[in-house]
């Protein structure tokens, strides 16, 4: 009798979700490259991994967060001190963005370093690139909710750089900040942007980047050790999805562990009328904020501009270089130069 009900069930849900299910498993149960094996060469997935914690954390997070100029410091400092593991929530928040911020910096340095964004590939570089560029954007304007002295000051400071920038700067500060300073309304356009528009557009850029790697599949490399295995794939369900869960549940320890020893702090609340001695951006934007430092407003906001533009156009860079240079891997030497450059001013600000 109940095996009978069992197989109405069934029957009736395949009726109204006539899915092919054997055409699903061939679809997305693509084999995937033994390299893949090697976590660093797999490494865009714990990026997405992270973003779904923050994801999780953020939706809690909004049950108390308040966006007023009188209230958000007001929620944030409840969250830390009243809510029932708030801290922890909002310190594997905060955690979790910065580690994501890491991840995609390294995901994006083993492409460049292998090459994997030469033809037919460099659309997805591309995507990769702005995809680390709104990751940027989500940290900034999180930052920028907490409406500390810091984060305020630091908005403050990201509000003139804008301003600063060729033929726009004027009307994309203004509408960053809602009008011609700081106040309710830019922290209204940060919680949107924060909640609502970025983490929609990375999630939308994120499926186009994994539909585009289905497309043309993933660039190969072969090791000494797999040059003897017979099989030069492994299947994507449950091999590498077990992978996957795994070094979630790491993430998730690594996240704990860190939300306890190093827990979200929280400054004095903002003030207009007192600027902090020492206002710092957050670790990510030290390399940029030493740049602005060396150089004046217009050239250093112009140079970061066009190193932007160099990153994203690199593909197409990298195939005259090729041309005029061949063998020499020239993208190697001039991508060792550019992270040196970019490690050395993030250390020097970070001990200035």
């Amino acid at each position: 009798m109940e095996t009978l009900n069992v197989q109405k069930i069934v029957s009736w849900v395949k009726e109204r979700f006539p899915v092919d299910v054997e055409g699903f498993k061939s679809l997305t149960n693509e084999p995937v490259p033994n390299h893949l094996r090697h976590w660093w060469l797999a490494l865009g997935g714990t990026p997405a991994i992270l973003f779904v914690i923050q994801i999780i954390t953020g939706i809690l997070l909004l049950f108390y967060y308040v966006p007023t100029p009188e209230g958000a410091y007001q929620s944030v400092f409840k969250i830390t001190n009243e809510v029932t593991f708030g801290w922890y929530i909002r310190s594997v928040h905060k955690w979790a963005s910065e580690l994501m911020i890491v991840t995609v910096m390294l995901h994006m340095s083993r492409v460049y370093f292998t090459g994997a964004f030469r033809k037919p590939r460099e659309v997805n570089w591309m995507l990769g690139v702005i995809i680390f560029f709104v990751t940027l954007g989500l940290g900034f304007s999180g930052y920028s909710l907490i409406y500390d002295q810091l984060s305020y000051w630091a908005t403050m400071v990201g509000t003139e750089i804008a301003q600063s920038s060729p033929l726009i700067g004027g009307l994309a500060a203004d509408f960053i900040r809602g009008g011609a300073e700081i106040s309710g309304n830019t922290l209204t356009r940060f919680y949107i942007l924060h909640v609502v528009i970025l983490p929609a557009t990375l999630a939308g850029l994120v499926v186009i980047h994994i539909l585009t790697v289905r497309l043309h599949g993933v660039t190969e490399f072969e090791f000494e050790e797999e040059k003897k295995l017979e099989r030069k794939t492994f299947p994507l369900f449950p091999d590498h999805f077990l992978t996957e869960c795994i070094i979630g549940f790491l993430i998730l320890y690594l996240l704990t562990i860190m939300a306890i020893l190093f827990p979200a702090g929280l400054g004095k609340p903002a003030n207009p009328l007192i600027t902090p001695e020492h206002i710092k951006p957050e670790w990510y934007f030290y390399a940029s904020f030493r740049w602005l430092k060396l150089t004046n407003i217009y050239i250093g906001v112009l140079g970061q501009i066009f190193f932007a533009g160099i990153l994203v156009a690199w593909p197409f860079i990298d195939q005259m270089l090729e041309k005029k240079f061949p063998k020499m891997e020239m993208s190697v030497w001039i991508g060792f130069i550019g992270f040196s450059f970019y490690l050395i001013l993030t250390v020097w600000e970070a001990l200035a």
